[in-house]
């Protein structure tokens, strides 16, 4: 813990940002928006740290044809600021692709090109983040009793920064989920990983891939490597009969509109739990109808033919992996029979979701001025602030580890745009900013202020 000192001249913000992925590249260009029509007293000062030396969304899964599951329309700005120069089609049309888009008719990119549109956008508010940067501390700076700003320690190699800020804004994203007692290897993936993983397969012939996992990500990867490796048979393993395909129906649709988190926010407990029982197919383990036709196609048209390399072990489970050299003898057990068989692989491909970073997990003791509640899940704000004791004067912001209050769009980018225009709303209107004349912002280098 920090004190504030008589003639302390600390490295201030109004925000900082952890992480520097969609949602706060999203919040850095509300940032900029903002301070470029207010007057320059009004400005929020701001910086963000993220630790990949540069922007990088789920790299892994570039599939070259894998498509947006959302509109393109739900970008980063448009929501909020339908004018923005920040929107996909500002970008469509700085490539020279927009009248090739609008031909195409179609309201859902490629991934690859959404992605490239996302470093677009964050090289236009590049000044704001600090590359190669890991937060590894952020502790409470105390006044007269109170925590008046948060001290965030950021390392890039043998390098240590030390900034303040009123407001943190934590994006910190998800992590790769593995079966409990799998850890990854050479030949052991997660899902995340695929696409530098093939890489290192080049030159080899592999006979066999297994991919365990029912939904999107999981089915994407099946076609891929049997596309890839026309050689391999490719063996899909899951506890349903098949691929269930995901609502994406207009009614449907709505559970990821704005009004939708109001409407959640609000709602009793049991009545939270039942809208996520009721639209959970909307996201979760599902996958689009289209894709899993091509697959049940293909499949077909091999078993006509007599050249099946495309296998699906369905209504069983996958047990236990154990590698021996350049093999991973696979344990899968029949959920009808109880019967477990082996099944030899070259790679086994966890396609098994991810888990949201504990937002908590870096801020120390400032953690203890958080509120749980009776499930020891953090409470927070229809605003996305936590919810915190009065001694502290800071506000901590999530994008994403909100599900049990906001709803399923926690983590996705549908609602990205209207969150951080209200983040940014409650620290402006809130008055949480640097107000005190003693304290000075930064205005060189990593400690750049938006202007």
């Amino acid at each position: 813990m920090s004190q504030v000192l008589p003639g302390d001249a600390p490295l201030v913000h109004d925000l900082i940002g952890i992480g520097f992925g969609p949602s706060n590249v999203a919040m850095a260009i509300a940032l900029s928006e903002h301070n470029a029509r207010v007057d320059r007293q009004d400005a929020v000062t701001a910086h963000f740290f993220e630790r990949q030396p540069s922007f990088g969304w789920h790299r892994g899964m570039l599939i070259d044809d894998a498509t947006m599951q959302v509109s393109f329309l739900k970008d980063l700005v448009t929501l909020r600021n339908p004018a923005s120069e920040y929107s996909f089609l500002c970008y469509l049309q700085s490539k020279g692709r927009l009248i090739d888009f609008v031909n195409h008719k179609n309201l859902f990119p490629l991934r690859v090109e959404f992605h490239d549109y996302f470093e677009w956008a964050a090289a236009k508010v590049d000044d704001m983040v600090s590359y190669g940067h890991e937060v590894v501390a952020v502790e409470p700076v105390v006044r007269d009793g109170v925590v008046e700003y948060l001290e965030v320690t950021a390392r890039s190699g043998t390098e240590v920064v030390v900034h303040r800020a009123r407001n943190l804004v934590i994006g910190t994203g998800l992590r790769p989920l593995m079966p409990e007692g799998v850890e990854r290897s050479e030949r052991v993936w997660h899902n995340s990983e695929l696409l530098a993983k093939v890489d290192g397969l080049e030159g080899t012939d592999p006979r066999r891939f297994i991919v365990v996992g029912a939904g999107q990500s999981a089915a994407e990867n099946v076609a891929y490597l049997h596309r890839r490796f026309p050689k391999a048979e490719v063996c899909a393993v899951f506890s349903r009969y098949g691929y269930s395909p995901a609502d994406d129906s207009s009614f449907a649709n709505r559970i990821f509109d704005p009004a939708a988190v109001d409407e959640y926010f609000t709602a009793p407990e049991d009545i939270k739990r039942k809208l996520m029982d009721y639209h959970g197919n909307t996201n979760y383990s599902v996958v689009d109808i289209d894709l899993i036709d091509d697959l049940y196609r293909q499949a077909y048209q091999e078993k006509v033919l007599g050249t099946e390399r495309l296998r699906f072990i369905n209504v069983s489970r996958l047990t236990g992996v154990e590698e021996t050299g350049d093999t991973v003898h696979a344990s899968v057990k029949s959920l009808v029979t109880g019967e477990t068989s082996t099944l030899d692989a070259d790679v086994v491909v966890y396609a098994t979701g991810y888990s949201q970073a504990d937002p908590l997990g870096l801020l120390g003791e400032v953690a203890q001025h958080c509120h749980r509640d009776d499930e020891g899940r953090l409470r927070v704000e229809r605003d996305y602030r936590v919810a915190t004791d009065p001694s502290l004067r800071c506000g901590i912001y999530l994008q994403g580890g909100t599900e049990h209050t906001h709803g399923i769009t926690s983590s996705l980018l549908s609602n990205t745009a209207m969150r951080v225009g209200e983040i940014l709303d409650s620290i402006v209107d809130g008055g949480l900013r640097v107000v005190d004349d003693a304290v000075q912002p930064v205005a060189d280098g990593i400690g750049s202020a938006a202007r």
